[in-house]
């Protein structure tokens, strides 16, 4: 199997809560980070696609958490689509604590492909299919400094 795309980034103090944990809904922020990440390693960034005239829309999000991430917590994103549709794709993401190696929470979201300016539902074309298929594969961005 290839190596997937990684995107390595640091847990902010905001984005704790009371207990000293990541707060549940800023896993959704973690997914949007790494998609734009991983479309930025794919296919030069999601303004490529908007470019092409194309858009993407969060249908589905899905979370499970392990362990809990703490403030200052270095966390690996792993990323790789799972699924295609004629309109719809689901991309995996895997979020490691990179210093122990524990995984924290996997999420799955899976998006559909619209018109840039109608917002309606389109196929996929097998360009852009293979770019999030083949194109961050192997690839890595470190944003925790």
């Amino acid at each position: 199997m290839n190596q997937p795309f990684e995107f390595l980034f640091r847990v902010r103090y905001s984005e704790c809560d009371p207990q000293g944990v990541v707060f549940n809904a800023r896993y959704g922020d973690y997914v949007d980070l790494a998609l734009t990440e991983y479309m930025r390693a794919a296919m030069g960034g999601y303004n490529e696609l908007v470019h092409m005239g194309f858009e993407t829309q969060v249908v589905r999000l899905l979370t499970e958490w392990k362990t809990p991430a703490r403030f200052d917590d270095v966390l690996k994103a792993i990323v790789y689509p799972s699924h295609f549709g004629n309109t719809s794709f689901t991309v995996t993401f895997e979020f490691i604590n990179a210093g122990t190696n524990v995984l924290v929470a996997t999420a799955q979201a899976t998006y559909v492909l619209v018109d840039a300016k109608e917002f309606t539902k389109q196929t996929i074309p097998a360009e852009i299919k293979s770019a999030l298929q083949e194109g961050a594969v192997g690839k890595q961005i470190n944003q925790a400094g």
